[in-house]
């Protein structure tokens, strides 16, 4: 297929001077590169759909006791947040990198996809390989054998090496800073805040002892790079927002100068995390205190004034077709559910499920930007437009079953359920504590009729070709 640029129809929304904050896609080797990308990133939802069911059904009263949960659900349920969030959300970066970025440096680049994929497919096989005990460690929990820590490896090599290509070869960000200048930005921020984290990675592993309990090692190991990787989430869910009203035609009352500096603030925050490794030694109190404190502020600054300029101009919704009502659901959905996981932030005491309801809001919330923007982008990459009544549909039900989710889990955290267990362990004590988490596991089956929804609708588009 000959590569030439794609047209982009401006909307009549944006006739007037506001910004334009979606990239100019061609369909050529970035536009190949993307997609293979994507495909790694929704094969590994698929993945993990399968791990999420199994993973509702342990938790959900009347069905829990079918399982033999003690150890069934903690290998669920680390396989599940590896492949929806780490795999799935680098991928993505993957497909936004590629973008931003000219032909230069194919070697690399393929590298960084093939080692990616095959230490997803590691991943996947190692809770079959042998048995091993699974570590709940924050942000990345593991299956402590050598095919799981050896995928998990093969990953951080393979976006290492995206990361040098997105630094070298990106598209210049340019003088001139309009709407694409300033979605380059925060991409290429995303970039750098990745960098860190695996820096953040490999310094945790050189201080640490291998001889540490295995459950504190992890824990560890991935606590300061797990915090700077939420500045990579964060960059590129807001570019993705604001890709995202711009298709729509929304008129967002937020100049690129302002993006820009906002994803700068956010950067300049990820780039205190080295000198955090210097001043405090990785197992201290101050370290965990500070890499907190940095998250919750400095991501802050960033996410608050675009969200109140999306909110301002949500308020006049542009007429929607077949190919935008898509795109306007998933926008919607991902700013009501990030916005409610960061509410639920503030009620947290204690360790108990408000933490996973805090953290599922906002995890959620990036996904739905990223499923917003694959709708956006498939037909822009070569492949059909979803149009269809389910894709419409899809965005509500995926973040409609969220939101019950998460509510369960306030409900349930409110008396004191504990995380991270299932089963008999829930100690499920009062019919307000069953009622709770039955409402959990109806949101958590929702959402995965949501979530095997866009699969359908993703695969159904990828088949058809844009004419």
């Amino acid at each position: 297929m000959a590569s030439h640029p794609t047209s982009i129809a401006r909307p009549a929304a944006l006739a007037n001077p506001v910004a334009d904050y979606r990239l100019r896609v061609e369909l050529g080797t970035s536009a190949r590169l993307a997609s293979a990308w994507l495909a790694l990133g929704i094969a590994a939802l698929v993945g993990s759909g399968v791990f999420s069911l199994l993973l509702v059904l342990a938790r959900t009263p009347g069905l829990k006791d079918v399982f033999p949960v003690a150890n069934f659900f903690q290998v669920a349920l680390v396989a599940h947040v590896d492949l929806s969030v780490l795999v799935w959300f680098l991928a993505f970066a993957g497909v936004l990198w590629s973008l931003a970025c000219d032909a230069r440096g194919l070697a690399l680049a393929r590298a960084s996809l093939l080692l990616c994929a095959a230490g997803t497919l590691a991943l996947c096989a190692a809770p079959l390989a042998s048995p091993a005990p699974p570590v709940l460690a924050n942000y990345i929990p593991v299956i402590d054998n050598a095919l799981f820590l050896g995928g998990l490896a093969a990953i951080g090599a393979g976006v290492a090496l995206a990361i040098v290509r997105t630094l070298w070869a990106g598209r210049a960000v340019g003088p001139a800073l309009d709407g694409e200048a300033a979605t380059r930005w925060a991409i290429r921020a995303s970039a750098i805040a990745t960098a860190v984290a695996l820096g953040a990675f490999l310094a945790s592993g050189l201080e640490l002892s291998p001889h540490l309990d295995r459950r504190a090692y992890f824990e560890l190991l991935f606590w300061g790079g797990g915090h700077v990787l939420q500045f990579t989430w964060t960059l590129l869910m807001l570019a993705a927002w604001l890709w995202l009203a711009s298709a729509l035609g929304l008129r967002v009352p937020l100049s690129p100068r302002v993006a820009a500096f906002l994803s700068t603030i956010a950067l300049a925050a990820v780039l205190v995390t080295p000198f955090i490794y210097l001043a405090h030694p990785v197992a201290s109190v101050e370290h965990h205190k500070l890499q907190t404190w940095l998250m919750r502020f400095g991501g802050g600054l960033a996410i608050a004034p675009v969200l109140a300029a999306l909110l301002w101009a949500l308020r006049r919704v542009p007429r929607l077709d077949a190919e935008t009502r898509p795109v306007f659901g998933a926008l919607a959905a991902s700013i009501a559910l990030f916005a409610a996981g960061g509410l639920i932030g503030f009620a947290i005491s204690g360790a108990n499920v408000k933490i996973p309801a805090h953290y599922h809001g906002c995890i959620v919330g990036v996904t739905l930007a990223f499923m917003g923007l694959t709708y956006h982008l498939l037909p822009r990459l070569g492949h059909g437009t979803p149009r269809s009544r389910l894709a419409s549909w899809q965005p509500w039900l995926y973040g409609g079953g969220q939101l019950l989710h998460i509510l369960g889990l306030v409900w349930s955290g409110g008396y004191g359920v504990e995380r991270k267990v299932a089963g008999a362990a829930q100690v499920l004590r009062t019919p307000a504590e069953i009622a709770g988490m039955g409402l959990m596991g109806l949101g958590g089956l929702v959402a995965i009729a949501g979530g095997l929804a866009f699969i359908v609708v993703v695969i159904r588009a990828w088949r058809k070709e844009r004419p």
